[in-house]
């Protein structure tokens, strides 16, 4: 009685073709093998995908057809062991399975009589072989794409916001997608201005065409690559680090640590996750004056029109009419304009804070500098006490994290400062000119536009007492303006009488205001 048996056949790359390895090819040995041994064919199994495991959709076919319809077959043949498998552990596994089926696997290139415990020994070998290739390929690529990190490649599919490109001598870049680079940057800044919950931010970014998931926008904010760092991960006793990119960054560096700040709530304040309409642009920071709670809003319907109200959802039930509520407000941020009478006074102290304040800037910098350079000194006598088998590798290892951990911070602290120089004398008269117009730009601004000067003003909530607003903290810069303007009000006779002398009122902090 002649044997009946099922042809394997597998490629999983084009290479494999280059190597003897085609489907064609294999068919046509098994084919030839089979008629010189008066072997049977019942079926030929075409499989398109990696050995590694034997999660294959064909095999996996075969295998459920088998065990159905047992005593079909007694052979399942292929070229050779690899072609079964690339892993040891899986293929005795399987071989085990088929045995117990009454089915012979065997390699017609490496023909193994598997009754003989001697030939086991030459089994381990062909299945050892391949799954060294394996792994030895596989280190090879993970060992040149970590190689392209350090040397500012990025590795991969380009991020949002970028583009992969090749260069006319085959080599590859990612470049800014402007359109989608000015998505990117606008999420960045909303985020760093802390005006807005990141939820918040995600919906009105949906709302601007930026279709991306919330976890890739998690991701994206995340992501040093925006500010022209490359990550290059811990790998043995190398501890992570930042390297300078290849590709051109979309934000700041300063901006992407503000934007950390904000996210691990060094510099957060609560922020509502909730969708704010236009005829509520207090809510979120408007507490209720008998429970203290945060009043939330709604409308009711009157005989003509709808009223809208702010209230609370405790037990007090405490209400009051919106266009009551932010008229008191607009009011209140009236107190807080600059008089237009002392506008050059405002100029002069704010040109002049900001040359005290870039200064100081300058020298931070500096110090920085001569700090980080200290630390590399430091790092590489640690270093040659290493080769020089002074020191222990623990010992190098403890004194190289340190020393780096203080660099990244000093170099992070360094792209924190900013520095710019440009059109200051622009941006003192367009801040003054806003702040002029203070109450309309509240009254008359977009939903986004009013809640950011709420937020920028009063660092903190504040209540509704009497038709007044009460707070317990404002921006220490409004409140010297709101002193200045109480000072020259009480005046009769006008601002004659020393006026510059009014600029000691102001912050020593520069013309940064103060929120914190």
């Amino acid at each position: 009685m002649s044997k009946i048996a099922d042809l394997y056949i597998r490629v999983s790359t084009d290479e494999q073709a280059e190597k003897g390895f085609s489907q064609r090819n294999q068919e046509e040995m098994l084919r030839k093998y089979c008629g010189i041994n008066q072997i049977q064919i019942r079926n030929v199994i075409y499989e398109d995908h990696s050995a590694k495991t034997f999660n294959r959709p064909q095999w996996k076919k075969f295998l459920d057809e088998i065990k159905k319809n047992k005593n079909k077959i007694s052979l399942v043949l292929f070229m050779k062991w690899d072609r079964f498998s690339r892993n040891a552990g899986d293929a005795y596994q399987m071989i085990n399975v088929l045995r117990k089926l009454g089915i012979e696997p065997q390699a017609i290139e490496q023909p193994l009589d598997l009754s003989v415990p001697e030939n086991k020994m030459m089994l381990a070998f062909y299945l050892a072989a391949p799954e060294v290739e394996n792994d030895r390929r596989a280190l090879n690529t993970f060992q040149g794409l970590r190689r392209g990190k350090k040397e500012g490649r990025h590795m991969g599919m380009a991020p949002y916001g970028y583009a992969n490109k090749v260069t006319e001598d085959g080599k590859k870049y990612i470049a800014i997608v402007p359109e989608k680079a000015v998505k990117v940057i606008w999420v960045f800044e909303q985020i760093a201005k802390n005006i807005f919950s990141t939820e918040s931010i995600y919906q009105m970014s949906k709302e601007k065409g930026f279709a991306i998931s919330k976890n890739n926008l998690w991701l994206i904010i995340r992501n040093p690559l925006y500010c022209g760092k490359i990550v290059v991960p811990k790998y043995r006793d190398e501890e992570e680090k930042w390297v300078n990119g290849q590709h051109e960054p979309i934000i700041s560096e300063g901006l992407f640590y503000r934007v950390q700040d904000v996210l691990d709530s060094k510099a957060r304040t609560y922020r509502p996750k909730i969708k704010t309409i236009e005829n509520f642009p207090l809510r979120g920071f408007f507490l209720c004056p008998k429970c203290g709670q945060k009043l939330t809003g709604s409308k009711c319907k009157g005989r003509n029109k709808y009223y809208y109200y702010y209230h609370c959802d405790k037990v007090c039930k405490w209400r009051v009419n919106s266009e009551i509520a932010n008229k008191v407000f607009k009011d209140h941020l009236n107190k807080f304009k600059p008089l237009k009478e002392v506008k050059k006074l405002y100029t002069a102290v704010l040109l002049e804070g900001y040359r005290e304040h870039t200064g100081v800037i300058a020298g931070e910098k500096k110090k920085s500098l001569e700090q980080i350079a200290v630390y590399e000194k430091k790092l590489s006598v640690a270093r040659n006490l290493l080769v020089t088998e002074k020191i222990d590798a623990e010992d190098y290892n403890l004194m190289k994290i340190e020393y780096n951990a203080v660099i990244s911070k000093l170099e992070k602290d360094i792209g924190n400062v900013e520095d710019d120089r440009v059109s200051i004398e622009h941006l003192t008269t367009t801040g003054l000119e806003n702040l002029l117009k203070l109450g309309e730009a509240f009254d008359g601004g977009t939903l986004a536009d009013s809640r950011e000067i709420i937020g920028l003003i009063f660092p903190e909530n504040f209540t509704f007492s009497e038709n007044k607003i009460r707070t317990a903290r404002v921006n220490e810069m409004v409140n010297c303006i709101y002193l200045v303007n109480n000072r020259l009000r009480v005046k009769k006779n006008g601002t004659k009488d020393d006026i510059f002398l009014l600029s000691r009122v102001v912050t020593s902090t520069g013309f940064k205001p103060v929120t914190s």
